[in-house]
């Protein structure tokens, strides 16, 4: 192999100015914004999970070759129309700008909108599949529209045509009192307005100074998918659903579908067949109702005719009122022949029956009666003695065996008492002994508590310094003295060692004492306060400190 010659080393470059890592980071940062202040990306959204729990919406636009970060802040993203959704392919409006915290860049997101008709389709696609899952689309739960409304509500803009074409309906058919609540029907807030004025028709009471419709009328012209995107929200959607006003769905052309469609009580494919839906032909109600009145007079007259006719016929089949009595008349005069020889029969008969009821009335027959009530007293009277003297024998017996199990239990009663005296006496014995090793116990840690305590003081003492070899030196007054600068001239002192005491004057010519001085005390302190008493040490036991 041929010899490779060594490349030289890079010349370093001392000219190069230093940044810190964040005038790098800020300069990187005004460069992009100021590239890219507005720009224009079409992607689709991925790792989109819902708004933060801040409000803000992070999330990533992507394509087949590359991916960038996208965040939408709060106050836009409640402002937003068209809102973003896991892989929707959309175009975002915004700003470049980077995030210094992690080197990287991301727009900052102003504006959502779809890519496309295909991506609003597939929108709502997916959100009809969703509200279908909820059972709003069902038939079960739709209304059935009025026959003849008295009051008709209209949802829709209070400028355009389809208002006209409504009212202009309803009056070559059947003129109606109609309310307009005015809405938007287009752009942003149109569909928050739309979901109002139905929910706001449902609030209004009934019997209330403006009158609750019968049938709302939901309208609007024809226009493309995103001119006819409000009325696919989910809110406006759920606001149908919701209503308890019948409600009819006019939006767009025949061949526009939306999701209010779907909701909606009835669907109309033009504002005037909606007209149409909500209210008969007057005209022809007045000739069905004048064709009704003729058949019913027609009806009534021959039912009469009918009635007449029958009556008639019965009138002849009946028989004359002396035909009817006659039979009635002979059974009357029959029974009056007859009737005074029964009063006399039934007369005999009573007097009969008297008349052996008062044989049957004798002395001997009640003194019968009386002998056999004496009788039935007497065997009643001992009979109610036995049961008296057997009921007595069973209490008897009864008390006795009470008497029996009353002494037996008195025994037994007596004999716990007496084990639970003895239970308490081996407890209160085992009590002392246990009181009695506690206070031997305590008696000794006290014991060498004391001991201790001595060997501590002993150790602490002055007289432990004395012992090694030191004195203490007082004055007059017994004071220890600390410096040789306390002891004036011819001054007496005292000077302590281990074994005695000594007595001394200092020298004449020694420079007079400095005084000492006390520590200074707040006034206000000294003035309340009384000066402590100074207790004085005893001789024996002094300190060195």
């Amino acid at each position: 192999m041929p010899n490779r010659l060594p490349m030289p080393p890079a010349e370093p470059l001392h000219n190069a100015p230093e940044f810190t890592v964040s005038e790098l980071s800020q300069s990187l940062k005004r460069t992009v914004e100021d590239t890219y202040g507005h720009v224009r990306v079409r992607g689709e959204i991925s790792g989109f999970r819902g708004a933060h729990s801040s409000g803000h919406c992070y999330f990533a636009l992507k394509d087949e070759s590359a991916k960038i970060e996208a965040v939408i802040w709060k106050g836009v993203h409640g402002r937003m129309r068209f809102k973003p959704q896991e892989g929707l392919e959309v175009i975002a409006t915004g700003k470049l700008t980077t995030y210094p915290g992690s080197s990287k860049y991301q727009i900052v997101i102003e504006a959502l909108e779809p890519a496309g008709i295909g991506a609003l389709m597939a929108l709502m696609e997916e959100r009809k599949k969703k509200l279908a899952a909820e059972g709003l689309f069902d038939e079960a739960r739709k209304q059935l529209l009025p026959w003849l409304p008295e009051v008709i509500g209209v949802v829709t803009s209070p400028t355009g045509a389809v208002i006209r074409d409504i009212l202009h309906r309803l009056e070559d058919r059947f003129p109606r009192h109609v309310l307009v609540w005015p809405v938007k029907v287009q752009g942003e807030g149109s569909a928050e307005q739309v979901a109002a004025a139905i929910r706001g028709f449902n609030a209004l009471p009934e019997g209330g100074r403006i009158p609750r419709p019968d049938v709302l009328i939901v309208a609007r012209g024809g226009g493309s998918l995103e001119d006819l995107w409000s009325f696919n929200e989910e809110i406006v959607v759920r606001a149908a659903a919701e209503s308890m006003i019948p409600l009819i769905s006019a939006v767009g052309h025949e061949t526009d579908i939306t999701l209010i469609d779907f909701v909606a009580d009835k669907r109309a494919p033009t504002p005037t067949a909606a007209a149409e839906m909500a209210v008969p032909v007057r005209s022809e109600l007045f000739v069905e109702v004048a064709d009704l009145g003729r058949r019913t007079h027609a009806y009534w007259m021959r039912s009469h005719e009918s009635r007449r006719n029958e009556l008639r016929a019965a009138a002849r089949a009946l028989p004359s009122a002396g035909d009817l009595l006659a039979i009635p008349r002979q059974r009357l005069d029959s029974a009056g022949s007859s009737l005074p020889r029964g009063l006399k029969a039934n007369t005999h008969a009573h007097f009969r029956r008297f008349t052996a009821a008062a044989s049957k009335l004798t002395l001997r027959v009640l003194h019968g009666q009386i002998s056999q009530a004496g009788h039935r007293l007497t065997v009643s009277g001992e009979r109610l003695g036995l049961s008296a003297r057997a009921l007595l024998r069973r209490r008897r017996d009864r008390f006795a065996g009470l008497e029996v199990r009353l002494r037996a239990s008195k025994l037994s009663n007596a004999q716990a008492q007496r084990n639970a005296i003895l239970r308490q006496r081996e407890r209160t014995q085992r009590l002392s002994e246990r009181a009695g090793r506690a206070l031997v116990t305590l008696l000794q840690r006290l014991d060498a508590r004391v001991e201790n305590s001595g060997k501590l003081l002993s150790a602490l003492s002055y007289r432990g310094v004395l012992a090694r070899g030191f004195a203490l030196v007082r004055d007059e007054e017994g004071h220890p003295l600390h410096s040789a600068d306390s002891v004036g001239p011819n001054a007496r002192i005292a000077i302590e060692f281990a074994d005695g005491r000594v007595s001394a004057t200092a020298d004449a010519d020694r420079p007079a004492a400095v005084a000492r001085r006390a520590p200074a005390q707040p006034k206000q302190a000294a003035e309340t306060k009384p000066a402590p008493k100074r207790v004085a040490k005893p001789v024996d036991q002094g300190s060195l400190f």
